[in-house]
Formats: C-alpha cells, sequence, structure tokens
C-alpha cells in the first residue's frame, strides 16, 4: 500500500490526511484516515518536520505499516549533500528506517543535492522535486511521472491537498 500524507495548519489546530492507494496508477484512494491534533510546534524556517512529524506519526497509529508499504510526504526527504535530512529523512529515522519514504516537494530547496530530481509531469514545466530513503529513486521517478492525471501534481495529492484544506 502507498501512504501519502499531508498537514494543513488552523489557528486552533493541524489536521493531517492520508491518502491511501494500492498502485501509483490509481485514480481514486482505497482509504482516507484523518485526525485533528493541538499544534506542537510553532512555525520554525528550516524545521518544518517538528511541525509536521508528530503530526504523521499519530495518524500513523492508526495504520497498521508492512515494510512493502511506501509512504509520500509533502516536503523533501534529502536537503543537501551534505547529509541535512528534511521531513521525510526524520520519518524515515521515526521508522527506524524499515518502511520506504518519498519526498514530492512543490518548491525546490536552494542547496545542492545531488539525491534530488526535478521531474516534470504532462504539459507543465514547472517540475517537481523528488527525495527517497530506502528505495531507489529512479524508480520512484516513473512513478511519479505515471500517477493518474494530466497535470503537474498527480490527481491523489491535488485530492490529498484539498482535503486538508477543507477540515
Amino acid at each position: 500500500m502507498i501512504y501519502a500524507f499531508d498537514t494543513y495548519y488552523y489557528p486552533d489546530c493541524a489536521y493531517t490526511v492520508c491518502l491511501a492507494f494500492e498502485s501509483w496508477t490509481d485514480e481514486k484512494e482505497a482509504r482516507i484516515y484523518t485526525e485533528k491534533t493541538a499544534v506542537v510546534s510553532a512555525y520554525e524556517s528550516g524545521a518544518f518536520y517538528k511541525r509536521e512529524l508528530p503530526c504523521i506519526l499519530s495518524l500513523l497509529e492508526k495504520i497498521d505499516l508492512k515494510p512493502e508499504d511506501i509512504i509520500v510526504v509533502d516536503g523533501y526527504v534529502t536537503l543537501d549533500d551534505t547529509g541535512k535530512i528534511g521531513l521525510g529523512g526524520y520519518l524515515y529515522e521515526a521508522l527506524k528506517r524499515k518502511v520506504p519514504i518519498v519526498g514530492i516537494a512543490k518548491n525546490e530547496f536552494a542547496a545542492p543535492d545531488s539525491k534530488r530530481k526535478a521531474i516534470c509531469r504532462g504539459e507543465s514545466r514547472t517540475p517537481l522535486f523528488l527525495t527517497t530513503a530506502g528505495t531507489e529513486l529512479e524508480s520512484m521517478i516513473e512513478n511519479i511521472k505515471n500517477m493518474h492525471g494530466n497535470f503537474r501534481i498527480p490527481a491523489l495529492l491535488k485530492r490529498l491537498d484539498q482535503l486538508t484544506r477543507s477540515a
């Protein structure tokens, strides 16, 4: 199963949504998980993971993860060539490196990272930025390119974003 997570922050809470789907080419999710939690950390530039990681870990308690599952996060796994990690990297470590993580970011991180690939989908000339841990980056590039939808953002990830904002 593939589990894609996103969190949206309201003034009084964080709303985290996870869409579960069986195949990268699925048009519709198999299951939706949701949870409202208190915001545990204020936004801190360069430390996004401090705010979002607790939300994802809390929602993951409702999911029976298996080693063959994959988690997708809205953000980066790696941030640069010096070994600095982002939200996905911290999640990978929190899960004891047992579940592969795919980070899909909409905006480019400034520091160079040889483990980051820019990919364009559909007719868009604006790339998505892909990083991974526990799985091969090259195979994930094709998976993301082949996700359902004709636009830059795959349809399921667009739906995920919409659901987090509609709490």
